[in-house]
């Protein structure tokens, strides 16, 4: 499909190791500039879609396409660089350097994106004014080391480190998950906001599923699979 940003047909693939998990995907297309919420519970397999979109993990059948790229016919190495240059990553877990400055992280990625670091003319001007739309301030950013920051505080250089040089796609795994309600509006707020100004496809997953109100479009994982009861 020429105007979508992800799209997966006839997926299939099962974890390595005996565990009897496995995922079926039929079809699931995210268009270009959408917002996706994929909800589901804890063990569904949300984090195993991402790792397909992202080329982390391969389909034993079945088709992957980023920004019309099908990720299966790339070897590893190309699959790395495509997730570098085409896909901003949010983790859970946020994966920050713990002794490197905010700044440093949000500029991090561009290391390895050649095509986000060309879109560029001042890279830290840039990071910086990410960040300060995202609500930190220049101090706090080259003056603090991440180890210092709140989880909130956190969580948006995270998701200052995915937006930095206009990846197309900016998927995002759980990342509200250790805030509370207020903070988890006021995240939302500024990603949709940022995301919106620049254009960029959003795929999110998440346990919580009274996140749906604020995408415009949302999908449990078993209407995606098929399967009522998912295998953990």
């Amino acid at each position: 499909m020429p105007d979508a940003a992800v799209h997966m047909r006839g997926v299939s693939f099962t974890w390595p190791g005996g565990t009897g998990f496995r995922l079926d995907i039929p079809e699931l297309t995210v268009k270009s500039g959408e917002k996706l919420l994929v909800s589901g519970k804890s063990g569904a397999g949300k984090s195993t879609l991402l790792n397909l979109v992202c080329g982390i993990a391969v389909p034993d059948q079945g088709t992957v396409r980023v920004d019309g790229t099908e990720l299966s016919g790339l070897k590893g190495p190309d699959r790395d660089r495509l997730r570098a240059n085409r896909i901003g990553l949010i983790f859970q877990m946020f994966n920050l350097l713990p002794y490197a400055s905010p700044l440093d992280n949000i500029l991090l990625p561009l290391a390895f994106a050649p095509a986000r670091r060309e879109r560029l003319k001042n890279p830290r001007r840039e990071a910086l004014r990410i960040a300060a739309a995202l609500g930190l301030p220049e101090n706090l950013m080259v003056q603090a080391r991440a180890a210092e920051l709140s989880i909130g505080q956190q969580q948006r250089v995270a998701a200052s480190r995915a937006l930095i040089g206009n990846p197309s796609l900016i998927v995002a795994d759980e990342p509200t998950s250790a805030l509370d309600e207020e903070s988890q509006r006021v995240f939302l707020d500024l990603l949709m906001e940022q995301t919106e100004a620049a254009g960029t496809t959003l795929l999110m997953v998440s346990h919580d599923s009274r996140l749906s109100s604020r995408f415009r479009r949302a999908l449990d994982l078993a209407s995606i699979t098929g399967k009522q009861e998912m295998e953990t």
